[in-house]
């Protein structure tokens, strides 16, 4: 029986709805906030900004998530929209035309998740199907091309996508029947492969089916399986794999023994991830106080922030952190030139400081300069 106060989430409310319980529409407003040097905030200006502003007034949108530039989000009609630099075909719109508010990719219905890289994006329908486009330099679209594309493309023939994310010269993804697939470049065995060569179309990752959850950024990437064991491969000069080493992975190895890991985060040079008591970890990078640890000091395995146990997402972000706990606060830390910690400063901070004080934070994804989110309100 699921729980009916709080902060819901989807399953949830069809599960209330169909219930009775649930006393109001239920609402999803888009924010970001940062630097706005391209219009990724979506605000129709390029002005940064260092608190959440919401962008444009309507209040249906399902998933967001932030590129480099740019940012791309569903709504729950299964409509795709995209914002914000555009010189690489990265919107989608068959264009190289920035555009500082969301404009709606095609007529379809049918688009279910996105994840957004540092130059191109991928995205599943609600077919199975697997679709990216934008920069293509090293085969990250993995359509078997290094052609860039505008608008979308699909990856192969294939409906038994489940979760995709995109990186920066790497892409990978995770199909319904748990097993691990990688494309792009591969100089520092990113794409799992236990090779240094780039893949321009997807490739098993081993022949394992225990997959559960898949993030790459930068030149690391990191995996959940079904069974709760946390495993990385890639780039690892900062200590970013958790491996308590500096040494460079080709292929999944498994951090520490501990089989009790929600959900992780790839944030190029660090990491962070939710266990399944609800406290976050984090590691690698430090210089800017982006493991939350009130330190500027790197660290090379899993470390705790703080003592809490009310951690529900997180998303790393190169230099910074963002998180939202499980009574729906937003929290973040890290750089902050641009104001893209959201505190309405510049001031970078080294542990995790509240984003305003709304409790209904549903969803963010973050990158350097900026951050997506979705706030879920009610129209009670």
């Amino acid at each position: 029986m699921p729980n009916f106060s709080g902060v819901w989430n989807l399953k949830d409310q069809v599960q209330a709805i169909a219930a009775g319980r649930w006393t109001g529409l239920p609402l999803y407003e888009l924010y970001a906030w940062g630097f706005n040097g391209s219009g990724q905030l979506g605000d129709n200006s390029t002005v940064n900004k260092s608190s959440p502003v919401q962008i444009g007034a309507l209040v249906d949108w399902h998933q967001a998530s932030a590129g480099t530039d740019f940012a791309a989000a569903i709504k729950e009609d299964g409509s795709i929209w995209t914002w914000g630099g555009n010189t690489s075909g990265q919107l989608g719109d068959g264009a190289a035309i920035a555009k500082s508010s969301p404009a709606q990719i095609g007529a379809l219905l049918t688009w279910d998740s996105v994840s957004c890289g540092s130059s191109h994006t991928s995205s599943i329908k609600t077919d199975g199907t697997l679709w990216a486009w934008g920069n293509n330099t090293r085969g990250k679209l993995g359509d078997g091309t290094a052609i860039s594309k505008s608008s979308p493309v699909q990856v192969g023939a294939l409906t038994n996508w489940g979760q995709v994310s995109s990186g920066s010269d790497v892409t990978a993804a995770v199909k319904s029947n748990n097993t691990l697939w990688s494309w792009g470049y591969n100089e520092f065995g990113e794409v799992g492969d236990n090779t240094i060569v780039a893949r321009s179309s997807p490739v098993q990752i081993g022949a394992l089916t225990t997959w559960a959850q898949v993030s790459t950024r930068g030149s690391s990437s990191f995996a959940v399986k079904t069974d709760g064991t946390l495993w990385s491969w890639g780039r690892n000069n900062t200590g970013q794999l958790g491996q308590n080493n500096l040494l460079n992975l080709s292929s999944p190895v498994q951090v520490g023994a501990l089989t009790v890991w929600a959900y992780v985060s790839a944030g190029g040079n660090h990491a962070a991830a939710v266990k399944t008591d609800g406290t976050l970890w984090v590691w690698g990078q430090n210089q800017n106080g982006q493991l939350g640890d009130n330190t500027a000091v790197n660290k090379s395995s899993p470390i705790q922030v703080g003592a809490l146990t009310n951690w529900s997402d997180v998303s790393a972000a190169g230099t910074r952190c963002g998180a939202i706990k499980t009574d729906g606060t937003l929290w973040a830390w890290g750089y902050n030139t641009h104001g893209q910690v959201g505190d309405n400063t510049v001031v970078f901070r080294s542990s995790p400081v509240q984003v305003g004080n709304l409790t209904s934070w549903n969803q963010l994804s973050a990158t350097n300069f900026f951050t997506v989110a979705i706030f879920q309100g009610s129209s009670n």
